[in-house]
């Protein structure tokens, strides 16, 4: 179930009765007034964004993205009342092509007779990309103004054109601060506190993972047992699951924790590392998946700056294989922490994108005849291998020829960095620079 309302007459009210019989804690704990919404100042405080809208009168089609939990539905509502407009809602889940021409059409019957409509879609990103084309021209026209709720990021979850026309505004995952505000909102509703103590309050919080509604309908949960003994955190892990940790290894939290873990390695953090590394673990990704962007990470942010890197991640990838889960996880979380600490050089990345840029530009260039192998006499007489200098026969085992196409110039694709193993390379290379000048 989402944190949004279902679909339903009750929702064409501006402000909606409430209904007969017992209610949840989370829908009688509503805010009632925007100010009265936590967590979520950077657009509802004195200075937020949708605060200035509303004093300039001009309230925009909007799309409110943030995880469940945190005021979507609530914020939608309450905008349409505090700007007067009639509040209308559906849900992308539930509604079709139908459904949007019914409530298009009754917009528009109050368009004409001067009353504005704030239509309000959550899940909007499960619409396709025609349903969510049919809202532009009632948008354009000013028949209703949209607010879509969802929890995916819109860059990839909405089509360019509804975007253009809506501004994004996203909503934070609920802090520590707002939770416990929401707990001491809920024991003035009930008019009683909670049977835990300190530390199994905190861990109640950190349970909901940032999401009001389930931390409010956990709290319902311990109102109804006895005031003592106090729940300490064992007890209360008892008693209570965990919220699952946001995580779908199809939409955008998959990449944004292997950016997290990849951006750690690199900033040579393995405490940060080996959290997002766990984080993964939690939600169930892929090991394989981990241990294929690890690798990449070794020759991309390490190289030769330590020519274990490579090897550690490839070692740690097979282990896996062998051992399966949870064994083999401890192998990917130690090449996590080699590579963390290992020195950092994308030396070698960067000189294989300048090699493949060079190569499309200099098209089928031949190689020099030196270099070239003779196995026919007919080749020998065109000249192949000609010259050619073996550099094992030199006293350094460096001949100093060139081995680029005649008539390019000498690139510097590869530039070692003074860290690592590549500081050794960098004088090899800066010794045989002086030879090539010496003998050419």
């Amino acid at each position: 179930m989402q944190d949004d309302d279902l679909f339903g007459p009750a929702a064409s009210a501006p402000t909606p009765s409430r209904p007969a019989g017992p209610q949840p804690l989370a829908e009688r704990l509503r805010p009632k007034a925007l100010n009265e919404v936590v967590g979520q100042d950077h657009l509802l405080g004195p200075e937020g964004s949708l605060t200035g809208m509303l004093k300039r009168g001009s309230l925009a089609s909007l799309i409110l993205w943030g995880p469940p939990g945190v005021g979507k539905t609530t914020i939608a509502r309450l905008l349409a009342d505090a700007a007067g407009l009639q509040f209308k809602q559906i849900s992308a889940v539930f509604s079709g092509v139908a459904d949007l021409k019914k409530v298009f059409d009754e917009a528009t019957r109050l368009h004409r007779a001067g009353k504005a409509t704030l239509l309000f879609v959550d899940e909007i990103h499960r619409f396709n990309r025609a349903q969510q084309d049919a809202f532009l021209p009632v948008v354009e026209a000013g028949t209703i103004t949209l607010i879509g709720a969802t929890t995916e990021n819109p860059s990839f979850a909405l089509n360019g054109a509804l975007l253009s026309r809506a501004q994004v505004f996203v909503l934070r995952r609920l802090d520590d601060t707002a939770m416990e505000q929401l707990l001491s909102r809920a024991e003035d509703e009930t008019g009683e506190k909670l049977p835990l103590t300190e530390g199994a309050r905190a861990s109640l919080r950190a349970m909901a993972d940032g999401d009001g509604r389930a931390l409010l309908n956990m709290a319902e949960q311990l109102f109804a047992l006895p005031p003592e003994p106090r729940l300490d955190e064992a007890a209360l892990g008892q008693l209570l699951s965990r919220r699952a940790a946001l995580y779908d290894r199809d939409r955008e939290e998959h990449y944004n924790l292997i950016s997290a873990l990849h951006k750690s390695m690199r900033g040579s953090d393995p405490d940060a590392a080996l959290y997002w590394l766990a984080r993964m673990f939690a939600g169930g990704e892929d090991p394989r998946y981990i241990a294929r962007r690890v690798t990449r990470f070794a020759a991309e942010d390490i190289g030769l700056a330590d020519p274990q890197a490579l090897p550690q991640a490839l070692a740690a990838w097979e282990a896996y294989e062998r051992l399966g889960s949870p064994e083999g996880e401890v192998c990917i979380a130690q090449a996590v922490v080699y590579l963390a600490t290992a020195p950092k050089s994308n030396a070698v990345y960067k000189a294989i994108g300048a090699a493949n840029r060079a190569a499309k530009e200099t098209g089928s260039l031949m190689p020099p005849m030196n270099i070239l192998n003779a196995p026919t006499k007919l080749m020998k007489n065109l000249g192949y291998g000609k010259d050619y200098q073996y550099d094992h026969d030199t006293e350094e085992g460096f001949s100093g020829d060139n081995y680029f196409p005649e008539g390019m110039g000498r690139p510097d694709f590869y530039r070692p960095v003074e860290r690592g193993f590549e500081r050794e390379i960098l004088k090899r290379l800066a010794y045989w620079a002086k030879l090539r000048e010496e003998r050419q």
